[in-house]
């Protein structure tokens, strides 16, 4: 732990918060920003502007008492795994692991459908090329994203941020690029009543809690935060997670809108039904070769800055069931067990891709409303309960989240009966 100086203020920003707020950028910024037009846009323009005023206090109030969760534990060193078991005891800490691993392995199986479709998309519409065996094509993408893993957290995050630079300009050029394109037509104008507003509204709220997530990264954060600052950590950690979000409305916001009015109604069902992402889809119906070669290239540096975090958050979450449930006395070795959670993650990955769901389908039904039980409601939980966290209690931000946890895991009943 560094101390701090008189000289050193203690909420001056710092290169060291610059690098970890692009890390949470890149690992919120992946599959999820570039499909939610299709879901956003769906319902007219005005459930995207109800939306677009939620999602930043959505986003920022829910990652913050994640963080003070893991900020306030007394045991410097434990991820999020750990601390759930202290503060609610083992059998509940158990379940929480689950659901958090349960959270976040869906998201690695997206990525690798997604990269599978849009690098396939690309060889064969940009590049004309005959499209190749998918397992093969998905065995490589996936291998790729898995060696920079196995090379180590330096060399993870150092390919993230060369990834996620470009891709913020990317995105800001993409957004400017689309709007003489854009059309404000009957379909989108429209005002729908009440009852079809609110179930737009919630039909896309799931989809919007995991494209703005970046809670696979949070723990490993809030330990850097702990480990950096100590006694304010909660408050640093605070300060960066207000401008990652400022960042994600900005940027992810912009490209939404922008995507949503070039394409209308009729772009957005088709680019759903060839379960592409919104720019791939883009890059196909505009004669352009600008577009044509960028939009695949923001898809593909999209899904592979956010693939690592998520795999990070995974493979905590697994190692944290393993663990608790089958090893509780350590006899896997630490080297052991991360080879076998690596061969388990590849394998599963690759299968996904080969078989090819629907990738909405399933952020919609499993990765949203999960994301939101373990993000939003849970530590609304904790902060109720646990006395660490007494601080927190009796604040407005609380029920707000609250609200929006409980509408977002409503968002599997609709899909189910849909």
């Amino acid at each position: 732990m560094h101390d701090l100086t008189p000289e050193q203020p203690t909420m001056k920003w710092r290169r060291f918060d610059s690098g970890w707020m692009i890390s949470l950028f890149g690992t919120a910024i992946g599959a999820g920003i570039l499909f939610l037009p299709i879901n956003a846009g769906a319902g007219g323009l005005w459930p995207l502007l109800i939306v677009t005023v939620l999602i930043g206090p959505m986003t920022y109030f829910a990652h913050r008492a994640l963080a003070r969760m893991v900020c306030v534990s007394r045991r410097p060193g434990d991820d999020i795994t750990v601390v759930v078991r202290d503060f609610f005891g083992e059998g509940a800490g158990k379940l929480v692991t689950v659901l958090y691993f349960a959270a976040i392995y869906p998201i690695v199986l997206i990525y690798g459908i997604g990269i599978t479709n849009t690098v396939d998309s690309l060889l064969v519409n940009q590049l004309g090329l005959a499209s190749p065996p998918r397992w093969l094509l998905s065995f490589v993408l996936i291998a790729v994203l898995m060696l920079v893993m196995v090379a180590g957290q330096k060399v993870m995050i150092a390919v993230t941020e060369w990834l996620v630079y470009p891709l913020i300009l990317i995105l800001f050029a993409v957004t400017l690029y689309l709007i003489p394109s854009w059309k404000f037509d009957a379909a989108l104008l429209a005002v729908p009543a009440a009852p079809e507003l609110a179930m737009s509204v919630w039909m896309v709220i799931p989809v919007l809690v995991f494209a703005f997530n970046h809670s696979p990264a949070i723990s490993q954060f809030s330990l850097a935060m702990k480990r950096e600052y100590g006694a304010i950590a909660p408050d640093k950690a605070s300060q960066i997670l207000k401008r990652t979000t400022m960042l994600l409305v900005i940027f992810a916001m912009g490209f939404v809108w922008s995507s949503v009015l070039s394409l209308g109604p009729a772009g957005l069902d088709a680019a759903r039904e060839a379960n592409l992402p919104v720019l791939s889809y883009v890059a196909n119906v505009m004669d352009n070769p600008f577009i044509s070669y960028l939009g695949p290239a923001v898809a593909i540096t999209a899904i592979a800055s956010s693939f690592f975090g998520h795999y990070l958050g995974a493979a905590e979450g697994l190692a944290g069931i393993v663990r608790g449930f089958f090893d509780r006395e350590g006899r896997i070795g630490n080297r052991t067990l991360t080879i076998a959670i690596a061969g388990f993650m590849f394998l599963t990955t690759w299968a996904a891709a080969i078989a090819n769901p629907s990738i909405l389908s399933l952020i919609e039904s499993l990765a949203g409303p999960v994301i939101a039980a373990v993000l939003y409601l849970m530590p609304m939980y904790a902060i109720r309960k646990v006395p660490a966290l007494e601080q927190y209690r009796g604040r407005i931000s609380n029920v707000f989240v609250t609200i929006a946890g409980i509408v977002a895991v409503g968002g599997i009943l609709i899909s189910f009966f849909r």
